[in-house]
């Protein structure tokens, strides 16, 4: 009696289309939470996390914020991850700060101004911003920021990304008790955890491994 074994198949493929549709998919998932978040007057972490801080005490718009805060990454990203996914993350951090700010519009937005309860606000934003990162994730592109520090410690140590954003998280949330009351901080704890074990569940080393598809040179 033999035994069968086992024969390895290829990563699937993306195509254009497939990452396209998927980055439009993932932030407009991205931008309701963090619309959610902020509508609970919480924060969360990372870059996003930063942006809301400055948000609540500044007059500039969260689109313009958020872009300016995650350009220092991306220097980080180009060496290590390569410019096809430097070119998707700007491009999903774009369309996040456009829909973001376009959800709050008052008049125009479909959302507008609306205010939720802080616990509400931060366990259901958390849980829909975690599925879209996963998304944007798992089709070459990020959030940025500590999204992509995660990334790179994950290919090359095999850290759990959603693991090491948490710490990065946390320090963000623990800098917002500079603007806000231990309950806001609080509630802004329970989503940074929320959202990363999520993350951190669904997104590891080996659970997706799905690649872009590259036009080959050879002419058959």
């Amino acid at each position: 009696m033999t035994s069968e074994i086992p024969v390895p198949h290829p990563a699937p493929t993306h195509s254009v289309a497939d990452d396209v549709l998927g980055i439009l998919c993932g932030t407009v998932v991205v931008s309701i939470g963090l619309f959610l978040l902020r509508a609970g007057g919480v924060v969360t972490g990372g870059t996003a996390g930063l942006t809301l801080l400055l948000d609540y005490a500044t007059p500039v718009p969260f689109g313009v914020l958020f872009l300016v805060i995650n350009l220092p990454f991306f220097l980080l990203a180009i060496r290590s991850k390569g410019w096809g996914f430097v070119l998707r993350s700007a491009l999903a951090i774009a369309l996040v700060s456009v829909f973001a700010t376009f959800h709050a519009l008052p008049g125009i937005g479909v959302l507008g101004e609306i205010s939720l309860n802080p616990f509400y606000a931060a366990v259901i934003g958390s849980f829909i911003s975690a599925v879209g990162v996963i998304i944007l994730f798992r089709h070459g592109a990020s959030m940025g920021g500590f999204n992509i520090v995660g990334l790179i410690l994950q290919d090359k140590l095999g850290w759990r990304a959603g693991y090491t954003m948490m710490v990065g998280d946390a320090a963000v949330v623990l800098a917002s008790f500079a603007i806000a009351e231990w309950p806001i901080v609080a509630a802004s704890a329970t989503g940074v955890v929320i959202m990363n074990l999520i993350i951190a569940f669904n997104h590891r080393p080996g659970r997706y491994v799905a690649v872009t598809a590259r036009r080959s040179s050879a002419r058959g």
